[in-house]
């Protein structure tokens, strides 16, 4: 089964370790990165929200008209809109882009930032209502018919969209949480569950959970699983990890600067960053080359714990994710244009190769035990 890779779509060239240099939406910088995903092996690139942030939904109809492959997924919030916009939304990106358009929904895990848009819903409530969210977007996609939808948190008579996304039948939707809630309306709605980076240990568990989660919610199976990391790359294992430090030493004076923003980095509200704190608690390195102490520097905020090392070793500890069921891997490093053509020219091709490899393998035994077991039938000569 061949695995995928999603990419960061920044709008500027700001990150933990640096300033940005220009405006939030600096366009230029925008296609430049987007065009080092398209031109080195990536599949996807997110396109992040924040109540502050440029819009996603604009950034991305802009990279849909100057980029033929990549493909684009859209971070939407459902406080702010309406599902029925939302879907509208999606459906004429996909039409705009050629069948390249698929969303991430976030329930929200800050209520600080969740309230500067107006929303002062509970996180359990939150969750109800992207249960309800990812509902209506599936049937506004599919359904040709006016249809009727009424929930705790949505009420709809008689909507029916004049807009039909490329990809039949939909868009796919993912989704991300750690939290019970999540679990639960993840594995229920969503077409890919989205984890942050952890010890395979502990992504095994996530994934077993997901399943069951799954199979409760009536479904055949679970979600495809797509995890996070943080690439730190070297020519030498020292050389990266040196590389490493200086990271952590940039991060860590960052913070420092930005504390009063950035509050109590050690209580985050959501379960995701307590799950990366947690970790980062129990050691600093685990498996072939999880890193923690930048996720701990960051306050386990998103996507943070790395995997250093060389190419090798980075592309093998990936591989390790794959053999848990992982499907998609996200990635971006700290110089976002450099390190996404880095990864993509000497990490990406070496996982596709070996798992190419492994596919091959896989599928000459099954045809050779498919070949034994007729050679055994009773009334059949073996050629």
């Amino acid at each position: 089964m061949p695995i995928e890779f999603l990419g960061i779509a920044a709008t500027n060239d700001g990150s933990e370790t640096r300033a940005r240099s220009g405006p939030s939406f600096d366009k230029d910088y925008t296609l430049r990165l987007a065009r080092a995903h398209e031109d080195n092996g990536w599949d996807r690139i997110l396109f992040a929200y924040h109540s502050g942030s440029p819009d996603p939904a604009t950034v991305a109809a802009f990279i849909a008209t100057e980029l033929d492959r990549l493909q684009l997924l859209l971070a939407h919030r459902p406080n702010v809109s309406a599902p029925t916009h939302a879907a509208k939304v999606v459906a004429t990106l996909d039409q705009l882009s050629a069948g390249r358009a698929n969303v991430h929904i976030i329930t929200g895990g800050s209520t600080a930032d969740q309230a500067a848009e107006g929303d002062h819903l509970p996180k359990d409530e939150r969750y109800e209502r992207t249960g309800e969210y990812i509902r209506i977007l599936k049937q506004a996609w599919t359904s040709r018919e006016p249809f009727d939808f009424e929930g705790a948190h949505y009420r709809l008579e008689n909507f029916v969209s004049d807009v039909w996304p490329v990809q039949q039948p939909r868009p796919q939707v993912s989704f991300g949480g750690s939290s019970a809630a999540a679990y639960a309306i993840g594995a229920a709605e969503s077409d890919i569950y989205a984890l942050w980076g952890e010890p395979l240990a502990d992504t095994a568990e996530q994934i077993a959970t997901i399943t069951d989660a799954a199979l409760a919610a009536g479904r055949p199976s679970r979600p495809r699983i797509q995890v996070a990391f943080r690439p730190i790359l070297g020519a030498t294992e020292e050389l990266a990890w040196a590389k490493a430090e200086r990271i952590l030493g940039r991060i860590e004076g960052r913070t420092q600067a930005l504390s009063a923003q950035l509050g109590d980095l050690r209580s985050p509200e959501n379960a995701g960053s307590q799950r990366l704190l947690s970790i980062a608690d129990r050691g600093d390195r685990f498996d072939r080359a999880l890193w923690t102490k930048v996720s701990a520097a960051s306050g386990g905020r998103g996507n943070s714990n790395a995997l250093v090392g060389t190419p090798e070793t980075v592309a093998a500890a990936l591989l390790d994710y794959i053999d848990l069921g992982v499907d998609i891997i996200s990635a971006r490093g700290y110089d976002y244009v450099d390190d996404t053509i880095d990864f993509g020219r000497y990490v990406i091709p070496l996982v596709r190769e070996e798992v190419a490899r492994r596919d091959a393998a896989a599928a000459a035994e099954s045809a050779e035990a498919t070949g034994v077991a007729s050679e055994k039938e009773p009334g059949r000569v073996a050629a």
